[in-house]
């Protein structure tokens, strides 16, 4: 019996790392295909794709209408990022429809862009929430989510709209939250402030963006190993702030030198990731290798 709507949230819980994937369309036939996926957690590319909420709403329901999971949860954790960036405050709080637009559909999560400042950070994670919630409102600000979108997301999540409405916050800042909320620390501007960025409440893991902090380094295709010293060092630091504060790591390891169960291998052990884009050989070699008794 699953412990959590979200089912990345109790994965990371427990310790363990998961695993994502991209669906292959947004129509309701798709979700109900996709909610058997061997994939922990479904991420939505609309930061570079055509921003369709109605195809995510569809995608929803078939996602809901095809589940449980075969590990019991209603749906796979669905993840988007969004068009918009999150440089200055300013341009997050400008485009907080973009986050009531995705979470009104039942997503669990949104992994945000170009995260430059805590400033920044604290936005995006304050349109995400509620005006209600308390946890960390001095630090945060009132949230800005307005009220409205709780239906359908509180039929996708199997919820009244006031529970949803409880529930919908981001974790681990809200312990009991289902919101999982992602930052791409990903460009020289990012690196400079991710000391700061780190200590912004709310946000369940990052990831360095290599292609993109490859380009603002000076390296026009530099998005899969071996990297340039400089990259490595990014990512080192990038790493090293994360986990000092408890926040997962996201990142694969596409090194054309090595197997799968290398590639694997590093990614865990060496650098440490609790989220990865993966093929379905990849997460049934990295579940075996962690332990992981939750079937997928």
């Amino acid at each position: 019996m699953p412990k959590r709507i979200n089912k990345c949230i109790e994965l990371l819980e427990s310790g363990q790392p998961f695993y994502a994937t991209h669906p292959t369309e947004l129509t309701y036939d798709a979700g109900v295909k996709d909610s058997q996926t061997w994939a922990d957690m479904l991420m939505m590319d609309f930061e570079h794709h055509a921003f369709d909420i109605v195809g995510l709403t569809n995608y929803m329901r078939g996602l809901k209408d095809g589940g449980p999971t075969p590990s019991g949860h209603l749906t796979p954790t669905v993840l988007c990022t969004l068009p918009s960036n999150a440089i200055t405050p300013e341009e997050v709080r400008y485009n907080a429809w973009q986050s009531r637009h995705v979470l009104s559909t039942g997503a669990h999560g949104i992994l945000h862009t170009h995260t430059r400042t805590a400033e920044s950070v604290k936005a995006f994670v304050q349109t995400t929430r509620y005006p209600f919630q308390s946890i960390e409102k001095d630090v945060i600000g009132e949230g800005l989510r307005g009220s409205g979108g709780q239906k359908p997301s509180n039929e996708i999540w199997g919820l009244d709209t006031a529970e949803y409405a409880r529930r919908a916050d981001p974790w681990p800042m809200n312990p009991e939250g289902e919101l999982i909320l992602g930052l791409k620390i990903e460009d020289r501007y990012c690196l400079e402030n991710v000391d700061e960025i780190v200590e912004v409440p709310g946000i369940g893991f990052a990831e360095w963006g290599p292609g993109d902090m490859g380009m603002s380094l000076g390296h026009p295709d530099a998005h899969d190993p071996p990297y340039p010293e400089d990259m490595n060092a990014a990512r080192d630091k990038i790493n090293a702030a994360l986990t000092r504060k408890g926040i997962g790591f996201y990142a694969s390891w596409a090194d054309d030198n090595m197997t799968m169960e290398e590639k694997v291998d590093y990614s865990i052990d060496v650098l440490g990731v609790k989220m990865m884009g993966a093929t379905k050989e990849w997460a049934e070699y990295g579940r075996k290798k962690t332990g992981r008794t939750m079937p997928w």
